[in-house]
């Protein structure tokens, strides 16, 4: 099975050079590749593909401009990897999924350097260091963690607030879950709590801990001296004095590793989250088909939204479940959860968001919002299959 190990590097500084030209590279390629395609359509009307640009690149245009040989000092697949990148863009603007390719933004953008096996060169994995193509044995940060007897097939390179990290796509054999089932549960995902299970258990909402409203303050504090230091660098050029590109880059950096502290506390919490979930093998876990992009466009709540993560949370689930034999059940967005008694089924249609407590009308049954609808999501009959 194949199964992907993302784990911090540490480089060398020679190593360090060499990443970050192949990113230069490969920033420029996928570039090229979109300003080129462009060009020829507009005056052939034919769309270029990949292929033969990759052709077209390294047979005619390096060899009439000798200018761009540095093309060729850093790894072919990565480069070709960056142009197949840009023409699945392409591809996906037709079909009308997504807008315009984008120009990559240095130090804006993402970048990724991808090395496949190949009969030439091969992955050594060992417990502290792996070998990767073009930049030899890199230090890993954390030793044992990816497993030994694995079976690499590729690896892709990444740079994110002066930080490196490695994925590593392996091919192993896991243990299947011999594990008995349990009775099937029911997870409604909110703001207040993260997740309420059918069973009583409750996973409180990470955002409000100390710890990210501390990261958040500073976050805030940071934010603020960017701008001002961006104030300043206009006022220097009034010649009045003020900020220099420099510093504004220290303090931009000191911004980026802020929100990436926030991306990992939250992520962890998450993964965490579905781990307890999926430890008692239920035999199946129903969830609510939310709509996050609609739930996003409420200017009140769409920050405590998007803080909690809920399309990441359930694309990672399902992906644990099916890892486990778990069936994962999908209630229509539109079903009553909230609304609806699990003991009586009456439907109360006047229930506000600020009312915490379900109290039945019917059968005076009192009991928690969120807990009375995860019960009601278990019960559900009617889902679909995720």
């Amino acid at each position: 099975m194949l199964r992907v190990y993302k784990i911090e590097i540490k480089p060398t500084k020679d190593q360090i050079i060499k990443i970050h030209q192949t990113i230069g590279v490969c920033r420029f390629i996928y570039n090229f590749y979109i300003i080129h395609n462009k060009e020829v359509y507009e005056k052939e009307g034919k769309f270029v593909s990949g292929m033969s640009f990759s052709k077209w690149i390294n047979n005619e245009f390096i060899p009439n401009n000798k200018e761009y040989i540095w093309i060729k000092k850093v790894s072919s697949k990565a480069v070709k990897r960056s142009i197949m990148n840009a023409e699945r863009a392409f591809r996906q603007f037709f079909s009308r999924k997504t807008g315009f390719p984008k120009f990559k933004k240095k130090n804006k953008s993402n970048v990724g350097i991808y090395f496949p096996k190949n009969n030439k060169t091969d992955f050594t994995l060992e417990r502290h260091r792996i070998k990767v193509p073009t930049i030899g044995l890199v230090r890993l940060k954390e030793y044992g963690y990816i497993p030994l007897h694995s079976i690499v097939r590729s690896a892709t390179i990444t740079k994110k607030c002066d930080r490196y990290y490695i994925a590593i796509l392996v091919d192993e054999k896991l243990k299947p879950n011999t594990k008995p089932y349990t009775e099937g549960i029911g997870v409604d995902l909110g703001i207040k709590s993260f997740a309420t299970v059918s069973n009583g258990r409750v996973f409180a909402n990470i955002n409000k801990t100390v710890c990210v409203r501390k990261t958040e303050k500073s976050l805030r504090r940071e934010q603020r001296r960017l701008s001002r230091k961006y104030e300043s660098l206009k006022s220097r050029k009034n010649k009045e004095g003020g900020a220099t590109r420099q510093n504004i880059q220290k303090q931009l950096l000191k911004v980026q590793k802020l929100h990436v502290r926030l991306y990992n506390i939250r992520t962890d919490y998450v993964n965490k989250v579905i781990s307890e979930l999926v430890k008692t093998k239920p035999k199946f876990i129903n969830i609510e088909d939310l709509n996050v992009s609609g739930m996003m466009k409420n200017r009140y709540l769409s920050k405590a939204i998007a803080g909690q993560k809920f399309y990441e949370f359930r694309e990672k689930l399902i992906k644990k479940c099916r890892q486990n034999d778990i069936e994962v059940r999908l209630s229509d967005r539109f079903y009553a959860s909230s609304k609806k008694c699990h003991h009586c089924g009456f439907i109360k249609k006047d229930l506000k968001l600020s009312d915490r407590e379900f109290v039945c009308p019917n059968c005076k049954t009192l009991i928690d919002r969120d807990l009375n609808a995860a019960i009601n999501l278990r019960n559900n009959k009617t889902y679909k299959i995720a």
